[in-house]
């Protein structure tokens, strides 16, 4: 009996929280792929708690020795097949990243990268970085999140390389949405407090709907980013939103959910350079929320304009207030939107659906 292949899963896994770690922690727990292969893994993140983040420290360093040997371990005892790897493509942790793809081909060990980040087409700078992506791209296989995302790449891989791979999530609730004739109408905002996912354009989107006189409330939940509440605070006062706009701090697990089900439309006007295929969305759409967000990314084959919601152009505070408008106003569209999003959710975007489709692409790249 032949026996199963053996891939090696070097992943991000929470915390700190993250798409890529909420993914390798989905890859980590299916079944599915634990059945399909032999499956051995490593969490390539020196980060074990969400305060460590960006930080460096001496236990981080230490951690990433063991991260080290542990592949070097597993390569010279265990022979896998493939090495799956969450590559990050920038910033510092893309020259830690490069060292592991070192040992990695040192011993010709067949390689696929899962990237949940982008940049690379602006991060050549030098011709150090140049050659640095065309030594850890060579003969790799890329498994992308979005057709919107290959030009990233392009430079450096060819698309008879490229898989294309949407991420999935579980259902919070297979429930319908029920959408309620209450109001206000409820806006949602679902991230940290950074300005480049919109925190300041979407204010200035809610001052220009005051000043129609729409009754409307919009929560953000999120924690700080760049932004702290006090400068969120400010920026509220400024624009005299304090009866329409609520700053509700972190939410998590079945408080998110319940955010999520008593919204009416979530918005998400991102223009954060390294946004991919933001999981925010897939969870507003799984309640059958409207969605109005940016062309960023992979966002266009998330939502599809004029369907499931809207894609406004970045920074627009015009054209947000607007499409906002259009859904405040009218309570048949929400529920027509946020029926389409459901149903795209539930053939596309499903936990389910993930798994396959990476047990597909892994099958047929080994």
């Amino acid at each position: 009996m032949k026996s199963k292949p053996t891939i090696l899963f070097i992943l991000h896994c929470p915390p700190p929280v993250h798409g890529s770690s909420i993914v390798g922690q989905n890859i980590k727990n299916s079944t599915l792929i634990n059945t399909t292969f032999c499956c051995r893994y490593i969490n390539i993140l020196a980060s074990r708690k969400i305060n460590e983040t960006g930080k460096i420290s001496f236990i981080k360093a230490f951690r990433f020795l063991g991260i080290w040997f542990r592949l070097f371990f597993e390569i010279i005892k265990k022979k896998p097949d493939i090495c799956y790897l969450a590559l990050t493509a920038t910033g510092a942790a893309f020259y830690k990243d490069v060292m592991l793809v070192f040992l990695l081909r040192a011993f010709q060990i067949k390689r696929v990268y899962h990237l949940h980040n982008k940049g690379v087409s602006k991060n050549q700078s030098s011709r150090i970085k140049v050659a640095l992506y065309k030594y850890v791209f060579k003969d790799a296989d890329i498994i992308l999140l979005s057709k919107y995302l290959y030009n990233d790449i392009q430079s450096f891989v060819s698309e008879s390389h490229v898989s294309i791979c949407p991420n999935g999530i579980d259902f919070f609730d297979s429930k319908p949405k029920l959408f309620s004739s209450h109001k206000p109408v409820k806006i949602l905002f679902l991230s940290n407090l950074i300005e480049t996912k919109g925190v300041f354009v979407l204010l200035e989107a809610c001052s220009i709907l005051q000043n129609k006189g729409f009754d409307f409330e919009c929560d953000f939940i999120g924690s700080e980013g760049d932004l702290n509440i006090s400068q969120f605070d400010e920026k509220v006062n400024q624009l005299h939103l304090t009866d329409h706009v609520n700053y509700l701090g972190p939410k998590y697990g079945k408080e998110k959910q319940k955010m999520l089900s008593e919204a009416d439309i979530f918005t998400f006007p991102t223009f954060y350079s390294n946004e991919c295929f933001p999981l925010v969305l897939l969870e507003a759409m799984s309640e059958g929320l409207p969605v109005v967000s940016t062309y960023e990314g992979g966002i266009p084959d998330i939502v599809e304009e004029n369907v499931t919601g809207y894609l406004v152009p970045q920074r627009n505070i015009g054209d947000l207030a607007l499409k906002l408008e259009a859904l405040i106003t009218n309570k048949d569209l929400r529920i027509k939107m946020g029926n389409a999003g459901r149903l795209k959710f539930e053939a596309e975007f499903k936990l389910s659906i993930f798994e396959h489709k990476i047990v597909e692409i892994l099958s047929k790249i080994i």
